[in-house]
């Protein structure tokens, strides 16, 4: 039995295509930007559906495919500004295909649709400007009465 390197890692990770290294992130784990690689995964009693959505999800622009890890699953890659998990689940049910509705399945495509909707939230909201924020509370904290304030007029205190 060989030990694991991590060289060993890389080379299990990373697939060849077109000659070419393709890395595959693990399509359920946090990904950063708007790329991203999710798996579909299909009901096992019907095998049929994977190439039948190969073909259909071949037609979007934008959308790279491939074959999937898991069996009776396509690895997907496309921009969320684009699509989203939730959407292409829901145009493929639609069209009559079973996805597996394992409870791990359910759980990480609830996990995705919750990360994919907040991420397009967030790149929607205009960034908040931090310095005002501040001065609008430090402003609220001056005119408000609290017992941090010293009341003795400046030309009385006395330095320490």
């Amino acid at each position: 039995m060989s030990r694991m390197t991590p060289e060993k890692a890389r080379e299990l990770r990373d697939e060849k295509r077109d000659g070419k290294p393709r890395q595959r992130p693990g399509a359920f784990v946090p990904q950063p930007g708007t790329r991203k690689h999710r798996e579909l995964r299909f009901d096992h009693q019907h095998p049929e559906h994977v190439e039948e959505a190969r073909k259909l999800l071949a037609g979007l622009e934008g959308m790279e495919i491939d074959d999937g890890i898991a069996p009776y699953s396509l690895s997907i890659w496309y921009e969320i500004s684009d699509y989203s998990l939730e959407g292409l689940e829901a145009a493929l049910v639609r069209q009559g295909f079973h996805l597996d509705n394992s409870i791990y399945s359910k759980l990480m495509r609830t996990v995705v649709y919750f990360c994919e909707e907040t991420q397009m939230r967030n790149m929607r909201v205009p960034e908040r400007l931090i310095k005002k924020s501040h001065d609008v509370y430090s402003k609220a904290w001056e005119h408000h009465p609290h017992g941090d304030h010293d009341e003795t007029p400046p030309e009385l205190r006395q330095e320490r």
